[in-house]
């Protein structure tokens, strides 16, 4: 599991990342001094799991986790505070875990088990949908348009707003890519967090020039970014191809 330590002090973050490198499975790829280098790091490395300071300068956690709310979709988040009056606050908002400092490795655990339980249901959630429409519906300024599924290379996300990606250009959708994921899941596969691709269209994973993965389309030049979120069930899915 890939993880993010979101803190402004720096005792607590390496205490956190002591403790998190004992437990077998969990990877930290960040770290964030403060709510706004929260939200930037988040975008960049796309973790599964944050663990978020409450009281720090700037945005602070509960404003850092109501702004992840409006993401397509966010990571989970687990509320990592030495003031355990933000609790009923705290889980107001998205978050799946609120511990109280001094951290120990037992809370660190239960909770790291909870998410990943979660996340396995969120999972099996999107694959029991049946996919049933045939065309993605758009209002443009010509009225409404219909892009036919199989012309669709892949959507992409911009936190409020999908771009849909096809043979006949780019077309702004009101859909959200959790919904699209869930009811076109047999078609299109999760490949970032901000990104679905049509499984038909893909050709290869390869390097570009600065070493990240990235998708090769049959009928596209564009490359789509795979993260490291996502690259092992990548892998797994052109292994089956």
């Amino acid at each position: 599991m890939h993880i993010l330590i979101v803190d402004d002090e720096e005792l607590a973050r390496a205490r956190l990342l002591r403790l998190i490198n004992q437990i077998p499975g969990c990877d930290v790829i960040g770290e964030a001094v403060s709510g706004e280098d929260a939200l930037e790091k988040i975008q960049v490395l796309d973790p599964e799991l944050v663990f978020l300071d409450v009281r720090m300068p700037g945005q602070d956690g509960i404003s850092v986790a109501k702004t992840l709310a409006d993401y397509t979709d966010p990571p989970a988040i687990v509320f990592c505070t030495a003031y355990d009056d933000y609790a009923l606050e705290a889980f107001n908002t998205l978050a799946q875990g609120y511990i109280v400092k001094p951290v120990q490795l037992e809370q660190l655990i239960q909770v790291i088990e909870k998410t990943k339980k979660l996340t396995r249901v969120q999972r099996n959630l999107s694959s029991s949908s049946k996919e049933q429409r045939r065309h993605i519906s758009a209002k443009t300024r010509r009225g409404v348009e219909l892009i036919p599924l199989e012309s669709v290379f892949c959507f992409l996300a911009d936190q409020k707003y999908v771009t849909v990606m096809h043979q006949s250009g780019e077309t702004l959708i009101d859909e959200t890519l959790k919904e699209l994921e869930a009811e076109l899941n047999q078609r299109f596969v999760r490949v970032h967090r901000n990104s679905l691709v049509a499984i038909a269209e893909i050709v290869g994973l390869e390097r570009d020039s600065a070493g990240h993965h990235c998708l090769r389309l049959k009928n596209s030049e564009y490359r789509p970014a795979v993260s490291r979120r996502h690259l092992a069930s990548v892998r797994d899915l052109l292994s089956r191809l």
